[in-house]
């Protein structure tokens, strides 16, 4: 590619940014980068009744948090800014004009009131009302109209549209980077709206300009815009410029594989659309976020590249420098990627693995305080809400690999910084048996007697002493477990011991044979 690679991603600001639009602004920029171009953000915010207020930043800050910042776009300002379209509508107007005085397009001064009759007379006889070469002449247009009558109009203030002239009798032969070649027949394309009565351009037109503008290389959008592919390959001809290459990425399907996916699968099925929490600023309803549910961002990234991309291979953990690497358009599947929930927990488990454990500590922290003053309060006692985050890193060490989310560790781990108020029902009747408490008095004086209070000595000492008696070893580790734990669950027993210290182990055996 000669040419500096340009693609942009370009929202609207009319609420949270979909997983399904991050999918489309990561392909974009991992395109970019893989060709060393650039990425830009252009918000598509002409339609300003459906703008949100905190949308526009809401944007910026899921791509931040993603790892993808853009190279210029709000805020960062290029050479071809500005990148807000609100702040561009002054450009629109000369590209219509240019249209009508070059005759591919029109001013049309039909009123919504006669196109509603066309429209309902041709589903009475049913039919499609498409307003094109079949019918134009037959409206009220500068086509249909003497100049005379067209300049009348105008000069009397009449509202009037601008409409795209499609061609008659001809196919277009159209290349997708993703679908191959598509053929279209002119004679079903209906006559686009190209500039409103308002004094606003359409998406098309505005699109079209903005991306000539700013140089776009490779327009790289969601199929639902495929429709309009034929309208802005012949908006490019009739200006004479050069078009970019187009790429249309299949949909995000729902978990069932049968439409597409939306909010409501997500609220039903319990995982968020969204990369971060919103709350609407007009109901204040909440909708969750990956980042506030404790996805990693990495996690995020690599499960949203395999939904619709494969790289050929059975690798399917990449970072995002191996993504930019393995990137290829042309490996972008046709058909609609299906989201599985789970999927996306086991890419996030696979990234806590990697985090380390003092990272993942400074974000345990908060959670280990608030829960040991809950506690405290509960109970009326004075228990420390002041961890060591050192401390907390090597409980973390022994629990993440049972761990998905940063969520999970307090029920993984809470016996390390709290006894036991309470003993697992179920596991009491297994624990607990007549000879249970002789044995664990018995444990009790070995802990009490263990010098150099470290896991390989505990060990040696306690299954030495098992070894001797010739116990089974689920006569001792059974209730040991239950008394330091209040559950037969955590990592092996002589590590327990050995973080929570000697004086507490002993004050666990201690209470537990207090209540045998």
């Amino acid at each position: 590619m000669t040419q500096n690679v340009r693609v942009r991603f370009a929202p609207s600001p009319t609420g949270p940014l979909h997983i399904g639009g991050v999918r489309t602004a990561l392909f974009n920029y991992l395109f970019a980068k893989k060709h060393k171009g650039d990425f830009i953000l252009r918000i598509e915010d002409t339609d300003q009744n459906r703008y949100v207020e905190g949308a526009e930043q809401y944007i910026i800050d899921a791509l931040n948090w993603c790892g993808m910042p853009f190279d210029e776009g709000v805020g960062k300002e290029g050479n071809y800014g500005p990148y807000r379209q609100s702040e561009r509508k002054h450009l629109y107007k000369q590209y219509a004009d240019e249209l009508i005085a070059s005759g591919n397009a029109y001013y049309a001064f039909d009123t919504a009131e006669t196109l509603d009759f066309h429209r309902k007379d041709h589903e009475a006889k049913g039919k499609t009302f498409i307003y094109n070469w079949h019918n134009r002449l037959k409206l009220s247009n500068s086509l249909s109209l003497s100049d005379e009558d067209v300049q009348a109009k105008i000069d009397a203030g009449e509202d009037y549209v601008i409409r795209f002239k499609s061609p008659q009798d001809e196919t277009l032969h159209l290349k997708d980077s993703i679908r191959g070649d598509i053929k279209i027949d002119t004679n079903i394309l209906d006559d686009k709206v190209l500039f409103k009565s308002d004094g606003m351009p359409t998406y098309h037109l505005a699109n079209i300009v903005d991306d000539h503008l700013m140089e776009i290389t490779h327009v790289i959008r969601g199929e639902e815009w495929l429709p309009s592919l034929a309208l802005h390959y012949q908006l490019y001809q009739a200006f004479g410029w050069k078009a970019p290459e187009f790429a249309h990425l299949p949909l995000i399907l729902k978990p069932t594989g049968k439409g597409k996916l939306s909010k409501r699968d997500g609220d039903k099925l319990g995982f968020p659309v969204f990369p971060l929490q919103w709350t609407d600023p007009k109901t204040n309803d909440v909708s969750r976020g990956y980042k506030e549910d404790g996805y990693f961002p990495e996690a995020m990234v690599n499960f949203l590249a395999f939904l619709g991309w494969n790289p050929g291979t059975e690798q399917e953990i990449f970072n995002m420098e191996a993504l930019i690497n393995a990137f290829e358009l042309e490996r972008v599947n046709k058909s609609g990627a299906r989201f599985d929930p789970d999927k996306t927990k086991w890419f996030n488990h696979h990234y806590m693995q990697e985090q380390s454990n003092d990272a993942l500590a400074e974000l345990f922290k908060p959670v280990v305080d608030a829960k040991l003053n809950d506690i405290a309060n509960e109970t009326g006692s004075s228990l420390s809400n002041d961890i060591d985050v050192n401390y907390i890193a090597l409980v973390i060490g022994l629990i993440k690999e049972r761990a998905t989310f940063i969520s999970d560790f307090w029920n993984l781990s809470h016996f390390f910084f709290t006894a036991p108020i309470s003993y697992d029902e179920k596991a009491s009747k297994k624990a607990f048996k007549e000879d249970t408490k002789a044995i664990l008095s018995q444990i009790l004086t070995l802990v009490e007697n263990t010098e150099d209070f470290t896991v390989e000595s505990l060990q040696t000492s306690i299954k030495g002493w098992i070894t001797e008696q010739e116990i089974g070893f689920g006569k001792v580790m059974m209730p040991l477990r239950l008394a330091l734990v209040g559950a037969l669950q955590g990592p092996d027993v002589f590590d327990i011991m050995f973080m929570i210290g000697k004086a507490e182990s002993i004050k666990r055996i201690d209470a537990v044979l207090n209540i045998l």
